[in-house]
């Protein structure tokens, strides 16, 4: 082998590989760039301190790449090798969450970098959802989806050799990870000839939605690939001026003077065309495209907090969702200083001027003097009902079905092979470690 590729490198070339595909099988997707682009320009042109702290904390330069996707997949052993394909990519699985308490039939996690390098590389993740067979409660439709994910193989020959070498000699050369690359995008490509026939079909839409989509195709198509923008409202707007069929609500927390969090929107699911064995025409709805705002990383105190506050905006009564959201949240601290004070969110602390002077032993007298600056570390993950009002918005009402909410963590790990990462460790772990660099001093990373 010759020398191996940096996985950060490998991640980067499959995430434009990826949103180059994505642009030409969804248009509209091109469109979301478009928005994003001219939103961000507009905003770092109007606040320049804004533009100054981004490219002090190295965001600036991954702005541009930064995308999430999302996919769907059948069985455990689709879930495993997809694991071991994103581990070549530097690529882990980070959180679990239970969308079967929104009335959609998966868990996930969320694959993506974890330490500080390699999100500043480029941070690109994927949310990986896992389809729940045992929430399909016509047992006749469940063995017949069960049988039909059976015999598929969403991986071509050549991607899995690659993942098995990459596995045995520790990375793969130039050529290998191009050659990784091109199979791998086989696997997230969309393939328009179905796998079942338009009875099938019907039968597992009737189920949910996207339990056809999830059984009726040869592959986990990606689903939406999303842009990052530092104003998602005037993205909103920008949507809805130009004609995109966009949610009428952003999801997340209220716009604040400190985004917290994510907040995202999305155009809903196009309706395809697609063909059903011995010929038959038929459509088929389920790909979107979605836009993103992300704020501070939350400590568990500050997620109660947020969590409490989202209740009750949604479970309250008088005007619209938006007012409520907004009342409910003006008691979410919304200045640096107060969401550090209150240890609401994770923070990075950094010399004000690097290399100038020894380490500052104590942290709190050398932020007062000025010479430690602290600011936010950028939340990496998702959030379980968001990303679950995104799935029923571009599903359709009909489908927002309450199935029991049993937590099945321990049964996803097991198909997944590995246990997911916790995420407030991992933001704790890289607290912890900018304050051990301007303090001098070890500190034992605390959640």
């Amino acid at each position: 082998m010759s020398v191996p590729v940096c996985a950060d490198t490998i991640r980067t070339r499959f995430s434009r590989a990826m949103s180059a595909m994505y642009r030409d099988e969804v248009p509209l997707y091109g469109d979301l760039l478009s928005i994003v682009a001219d939103v961000n320009r507009r905003v770092l042109a109007e606040r320049p301190a804004l533009s100054a702290e981004l490219r002090a904390r190295g965001e600036l330069d991954r702005l541009d790449v930064e995308r999430h996707g999302a996919i769907r997949l059948g069985t455990a052993a689709e879930l495993a090798m997809m694991r071991r394909a994103f581990a070549v990519m530097g690529m882990w699985p980070v959180g679990y969450y239970d969308l079967s308490v929104a009335g959609v039939p998966v868990h996930s996690t969320a694959f993506r970098p974890i330490d500080e390098a390699a999100l500043a590389a480029n941070p690109f993740r994927v949310f990986t959802s896992l389809l729940r067979l045992e929430l399909i409660e016509d047992e006749g439709l469940r063995a017949e989806a069960e049988a039909i994910l059976a015999d598929r193989r969403i991986f071509t020959d050549e991607a899995v050799r690659l993942i098995e070498r990459a596995e045995a000699q520790g990375g793969l050369g130039d050529g290998e990870a191009d050659r990784f690359v091109a199979e791998l995008l086989e696997t997230f490509r969309w393939h328009g000839d179905a796998r079942v026939d338009a009875d099938a079909y019907d039968r597992l839409s009737a189920a949910h939605r996207l339990i056809a989509d999830i059984v009726s195709f040869r592959g986990p198509h990606i689903n939406h690939l999303t842009p990052r923008t530092l104003d998602i409202d005037a993205a909103q707007a920008e949507m809805q001026a130009r004609g995109i069929d966009a949610k009428a609500v952003v999801e997340g927390p209220p716009p604040r003077a400190v985004p917290i969090l994510l907040r995202q929107t999305s155009f809903k699911a196009i309706e395809e065309d697609v063909v059903f064995p011995g010929g038959q025409p038929g459509q088929h709805t389920a790909r979107f495209g979605e836009i993103e705002q992300r704020g501070a990383a939350l400590t568990p105190a500050g997620r109660e907090l947020y969590d409490r506050l989202l209740e009750q905006a949604r479970s309250g009564t008088g005007g619209s969702y938006a007012e409520r959201l907004a009342t409910a949240f003006t008691d979410f601290p919304d200045t640096l200083e107060a969401l550090r004070e209150r240890g609401l969110a994770y923070f990075r602390y950094e010399p004000v001027d690097a290399g100038d002077g020894p380490p500052v032993a104590d942290l709190e007298a050398g932020i007062a003097a000025g010479h430690i600056r602290a600011t936010p570390i950028v939340y990496e993950d998702f959030l379980p009902v968001s990303a679950a009002g995104i799935f029923q918005s571009n599903l359709g009402n009909d489908d927002q079905r309450h199935y029991a909410a049993s937590a099945a963590k321990a049964a996803f790990e097991a198909a997944l092979g590995a246990p997911v990462l916790d995420p407030f460790a991992l933001y704790a772990a890289l607290e912890a470690q900018s304050v051990a660099r301007v303090t001098g001093l070890p500190v034992r990373a605390a959640a």
